[in-house]
This record gives structure tokens, C-alpha cells and sequence, in this order.
């Protein structure tokens, strides 16, 4: 097809740093060992991290997310689970679906055996001290272990199952090495990478057609963050072209099991508060605050940007916005959506849940500058299939996060993983168009400038955040070009073998 015949060779990786060490490792036969050292790497680079400060650190009255997260380990433990979500004490109200409560009293309770100062009831609130840090640390780590980096060992696995052990082993470093989510979960503080390594396990199963159990993992994702909904079309439209393509019983019969899954799992999560509308439209009311508006500070997506010319929230009612956003939301994944459903290909779903995600990105309603961390993760784990894309993604992503960063004393973790990140890619624009590699060479151009005129150049008083609002713009622009591009991948590219490594219930296609 014509698309085949344009389509580029794959990456030749001997010019990364990664790849000629995973060379190594299996030249002195270590492979059986090299997992492991992935793995502790990856756990001394956010152990090193953690050792900054988190969100809020010394900055009351309210502190920050570091608190939040502190303060709902305090609320399970001492309050009747149908309460959890209707709190009255005034402090950080329980917004998160209910995995993530479940998690904050396991945290909660464990904690409390250990030291009863951290998590008692009011008392704590604000509570600051170097052990309750090292224990809050460590959990993070313990669950990023236990969910997301054993999930992302399996993906590399299975997607490069027919590939040679060093493109593994390159992508499994580079994945782990991601700088956003170690800089928001190690540094910031949060525990983004429990959903996300939930996300990661569903595609495992679903790369292994074990749909089912996709289904409950995916749903486990949106019942610990319910900004895994960002994913939830490509999932559909997935699931939905697999069905349709079994035949009328075949059908029938697997979409019965797919929803069984979907509402016992969602069930059993959301049961202490099904006795009555008015609790569950409480638990409701908390994960989807409406109140709070059209985004948060200075996100890298088009409201954001629209919004320096017309001032959208000041124009227009909150319910207007809402509506407004969530169509054009479905305008901007819905194409993707058809596709997928037409295309059901395993390459295809990623390619569905990066332009999923983005779309909710760019245009959804109530958007944080650290939801860039969700297309982030696909197009991560196409990190050797567009390798070039990839990881100019990454560099832009972390870049659209740095006003947070810089908020919470995090500007030198900032700058050693982006800079370890950048040497680490720099070899994936060997080989790739000219555009590219300006494309490329131009936006390194622009964060350097950016940051040195931060550092020397004062803002002028009548723009005080214009460093601010000069990143979300260029990021916002750069996102908007990267959803364009995915979407143009998806429909021509999804059934070609050479782009990387084909992962279908059809013979795999080895590469030259």
C-alpha cells in the first residue's frame, strides 16, 4: 500500500547510550540480572528525588497535595466509611474515587501502628516531620513498585516478545526513566502511577486477549483516579471492533461478560455508598467538582490558551462551559474512536489511547497541568516504535510542568531528569526528517531561552506570570501538532509492520 511504502525503517538504536548498555549486558551475560538493576535504578532515581521537598512543604495554613494525601490516610482511619465522603471538618475534602480511599486507609492504618502522631484525628493536620516523611516516601515507592514498574517489565515483554533482547531492555530503561511522573509522584507528591500502572496492566491483558480481566483492571484505573476516564473511549472502541467481529452470538455473549465485569468491578468498589442516591450522588459530587471551573492555573491546553484573548469564565456560565467542552472533547477524539472500532489492532490501541487522552487533554473541562502525564504514558510505551516523537513528547510534557515544579522548590530535580532524559534520546533524531530535527532542535532552543530569562530577566510588573503563561502557550501549541500527528498515525499507519513491533493475534511481522 502506499502507506506501507512510506512508511520509515525501523529505528537503528545503536546510537542511544541505553541501547549500547543493554548491548553490553548481554554480551557478558547478564541479562537474567539486568530487570533487577533496571529496577533498583529506577528506585534510586526517585528515592533521590524524594529526598527534595513535596507539595506545600512549610506553606501553610493548608499545605499542599503532600497533606491532602496525608490527611485522607487520617479521615479512613478514624471515620465511618459511608462519611468519607461527606466530611465535614473543612481541611482537604476526599475527591478521589474509592481505590484510592481504600489505599489511604491501608497507608493510614499501618502508618498509625507505627507512630499514632502521624494520622491523629485533627491533630495532625499539617503534621511535618522527617519520619512521617520517609514513611509517606516509601509508600508512593511500594505501590509505583508493586503496580506500575512490575507492569511496565510485563508490557516490554509482551510487546517485544519477537524482538531482539536489547530493544526490551532499551525500552524498559527508557519507560522507567521517564522524568514527568518521577518528578510529580517522587517529588511533587501524589500516586498517579497506581492508575497508571493499572492502565498498563489492562493493555497487558488485553495485548494477551484476556479482555475480561483487561476490563477489571482498566476499571480498578478509573475506581483510583477518575482521570482515567481520558482513556475510556479508546478502550471502548477497542472492545466494541473485537465483539463486532465474533459474529452475532460471539457478540452477544462477549459483550454480556465485558459488562458483567464493568459493573461487579465498579460494584464492589462504589458498595458502601449504593444504599442510598443520595450518598452515591455525594461520592459523585466529590470526584467530579464541577464548582472548580474550566482548568486549573496555567495548563498547557487550548482553553487556557483561548482564554488570554477571551476570557471564557468570566463570559460565560460554568454550565455553558461544561457543555461546550465535553463536545468538543467527543469532536476530537471521535474519529480515533470510529477508527478503532473499524481497526481493532493491538498497535491501534495505543494509538487510541494517546489521541483519547489527548483530546481530554486539550479540550475537556476541569484539566491540571499534571494530567499531561496520561498521553504521556502511551506514547511512552511507543517509545521505540516512535522513538523521535517520543521523546521530544517527553521533553515538552516535563517542560509544561516546570511552573508546578518551580512552585514546590523542585527546580533542580527538574533539570538533572530532563537533562538525563535529553542525553538519553538525543540519538532517536539520527535518521528522521529534516523538519524533525528542526522541530526538535527548536524546542530545546526554547525551553533554554525560557529558563535563562527566567533566571535573569525579571518579569515586568505588569505581567507578572508571563513566563508562565509564555510556557503553556508554546506547550498548548506543541500538543495540538502532537494530536494531529497520532491521529494521523493511527489511520495510516496501524496495519503496517515496519514501524515497530506488531503485536496481533496474526503472525507477528519481524522487523529487518
Amino acid at each position: 500500500s502506499a502507506a506501507a511504502a512510506t512508511t520509515p525503517e525501523a529505528p537503528k538504536l545503536k546510537t542511544l547510550a541505553v541501547y549500547r548498555y543493554a548491548t553490553w549486558l548481554e554480551e557478558n551475560q547478564l541479562k537474567k540480572t539486568a530487570v533487577w538493576i533496571a529496577v533498583a535504578t529506577a528506585v534510586l532515581v526517585r528515592w533521590t528525588v524524594g529526598l527534595g521537598p513535596y507539595s506545600g512543604q512549610g506553606v501553610p495554613p493548608r499545605f499542599g497535595d503532600y497533606e491532602a494525601q496525608r490527611h485522607w490516610m487520617e479521615l479512613t482511619i478514624h471515620r465511618p466509611i459511608r462519611e468519607w465522603y461527606s466530611d465535614q471538618s473543612k481541611w482537604w475534602d476526599l475527591d478521589y474515587p474509592p481505590l484510592t480511599a481504600y489505599v489511604s486507609w491501608i497507608c493510614g492504618f499501618i502508618g498509625s501502628k507505627i507512630n499514632a502522631e502521624w494520622f491523629a484525628w485533627e491533630t495532625s493536620r499539617g503534621h511535618e516531620s522527617v519520619d512521617a516523611k520517609l514513611y509517606m516516601r516509601s509508600t508512593v515507592l511500594i505501590f509505583e513498585l508493586l503496580v506500575y514498574i512490575s507492569s511496565v517489565v510485563v508490557f516490554t515483554q509482551r510487546w517485544f516478545a519477537h524482538k531482539p533482547w536489547t530493544r526490551q531492555h532499551t525500552a524498559l530503561l527508557l519507560i522507567l526513566l521517564q522524568p514527568g511522573v518521577i518528578l510529580i509522584d517522587s517529588g511533587h507528591f501524589q500516586y498517579n502511577t497506581v492508575m497508571l500502572g493499572l492502565v498498563v496492566w489492562a493493555v497487558n491483558f488485553f495485548l494477551a486477549d484476556q479482555d475480561v480481566l483487561g476490563s477489571v483492571a482498566f476499571c480498578l484505573a478509573l475506581g483510583f483516579k477518575q482521570m482515567a476516564l481520558y482513556f475510556s473511549p479508546a478502550v471502548f472502541a477497542y472492545l466494541l471492533g473485537k465483539s463486532l467481529r465474533q459474529g452475532f452470538f460471539g457478540c452477544i455473549w462477549k459483550l454480556i461478560k465485558l459488562g458483567l465485569a464493568v459493573v461487579v468491578t465498579l460494584g464492589l468498589l462504589f458498595s458502601p455508598w449504593m444504599q442510598s442516591m443520595e450518598e452515591f450522588l455525594q461520592v459523585v459530587h466529590r470526584i467530579f467538582p464541577v464548582f472548580r471551573g474550566l482548568y486549573q492555573d496555567k495548563v498547557a491546553n487550548v482553553w487556557c490558551a483561548v482564554n488570554i484573548v477571551i476570557k471564557l469564565r468570566e463570559r460565560f456560565a460554568i454550565e455553558d462551559l461544561v457543555r461546550f467542552s465535553t463536545l468538543a472533547t467527543l469532536l476530537s477524539f471521535l474519529p480515533s474512536l470510529i477508527h478503532l472500532i473499524a481497526k481493532p489492532t493491538k498497535r491501534g490501541l495505543i494509538y487510541g489511547l494517546i489521541n483519547s487522552s489527548l483530546s481530554f487533554f486539550l479540550l475537556s473541562f476541569q484539566v491540571h497541568e499534571k494530567s499531561i502525564l496520561l498521553p504521556a504514558l502511551p506514547i511512552t510505551l511507543f517509545i521505540l516504535d516512535e522513538p523521535a516523537m517520543g521523546a521530544l513528547f517527553n521533553t515538552l510534557a516535563t517542560f509544561s510542568m516546570f511552573p508546578l515544579l518551580r512552585q514546590e522548590d523542585l527546580t533542580t530535580q527538574y533539570y538533572v531528569l530532563l537533562g538525563l532524559w535529553v542525553w538519553m534520546t538525543t540519538g532517536t533524531y539520527k535518521n528522521v526528517s529534516p523538519l524533525l530535527k528542526f522541530l526538535s532542535t527548536l524546542n530545546l532552543l526554547v525551553i533554554v531561552t525560557m529558563h535563562l530569562g527566567e533566571i535573569f530577566v525579571a518579569p515586568p510588573a505588569r505581567y507578572p506570570d508571563i513566563y508562565a503563561v509564555l510556557n503553556s502557550l508554546w506547550s498548548a501549541a506543541g500538543f495540538v501538532l502532537y494530536w494531529a500527528y497520532f491521529n494521523y498515525r493511527q489511520f495510516t499507519m496501524v496495519n503496517t509492520p515496519k514501524m515497530g513491533f506488531r503485536v496481533t493475534k496474526s503472525k507477528t511481522h519481524k522487523l529487518a
